[in-house]
């Protein structure tokens, strides 16, 4: 019976009605309480999950903790309002259709925020390393959501879309603790090769920063045009990279002008005709 119609209802529908509602509101209370409790459990549970995970950086774990904290929380407006007699399912579909309008409009958006997590999730490279992406190159300062800061050797900050930084090849220079250095010398074709190659060799094993293991390879690579090319490869740490290469170019160049060795420029014989 309708208790607003001009009838005037009576106590028992009245009480009746009572009871009902009070039964109706207390149930919606408790499946609020339940669902905010559970809401809170998910998350501290997902954060110790993740915290566990040496994979898991703590920005995404952080993150996905709250995603699943909000999700039980409008699973649970939802039961809410089904207590109360509105129609749930054509609410679940306007609310879908919404967020489908929404990932449209934010496309770019929510594809920086996937590949950031993916990023955070997969960790190409991490913070400190230098790293050639996208066409850029430099030292990691920041991975967010969205994008990755770099700066470059001379001091330059980058910023760069995550999106951007995912689709593309990653190259991390600093990955492994150990990196193979490559210099090429040219000699002139009356130098004595061994010569050279013995200066080289004593030069390698006169720094400390050469390892031993892998052991350093000389040879001939080529006969160039005015050039004898003589290779080195020789393994060192990867934060000695550089100043190794500096220092075996200037100190093989110096050995060599000390012996005799020298390091021919470009020529051409030039006949002139009659």
């Amino acid at each position: 019976m309708d208790i607003f119609s001009e009838e005037t209802p009576s106590l028992d529908v009245i009480m009746a009605y009572s009871i009902d509602m009070g039964l109706t509101l207390l149930g919606a209370f408790f499946v609020l309480l339940v669902g905010l409790w559970f809401a809170g459990f998910v998350e501290r549970r997902l954060e110790a999950l993740f915290a566990k995970s040496e994979k898991i950086d703590d920005t995404v774990g952080s993150f996905l903790a709250s995603l699943g904290k909000y999700a039980i929380i409008v699973f649970t407006g939802i039961a809410l309002l089904g207590q109360f007699g509105v129609e749930t399912t054509s609410l679940v579909a306007v609310v879908g259709a919404a967020g489908l309008a929404i990932g449209l409009a934010l496309q770019g958006t929510l594809s920086n925020l996937a590949a950031g997590v993916m990023l955070l999730i997969f960790r190409p490279f991490k913070i400190g390393q230098f790293v050639e992406v996208a066409g850029q190159s430099g030292t990691v300062k920041a991975i967010s959501l969205f994008m990755t800061k770099m700066d470059t050797a001379d001091n330059v900050r980058i910023t760069i879309p995550n999106n951007s930084v995912w689709g593309s090849a990653i190259r991390n220079f600093n990955h492994h603790e150990i990196r193979r250095l490559q210099i090429v010398y040219g000699i002139s074709y009356s130098d004595n090769i061994d010569k050279a190659m013995d200066i080289i060799r004593a030069a390698i094993a006169a720094d400390e920063r050469c390892l031993k293991e892998p052991e350093p390879v000389i040879a001939v690579t080529s006969l160039g045009e005015s050039s004898v090319d003589v290779m080195v490869r020789v393994w060192c740490a990867s934060s000695d990279f550089w100043a190794l290469n500096w220092h075996l170019l200037k100190t093989v160049k110096e050995e060599f002008d000390a012996n005799d060795i020298s390091i021919p420029f470009p020529c051409r014989t030039i006949y002139k005709g009659d």
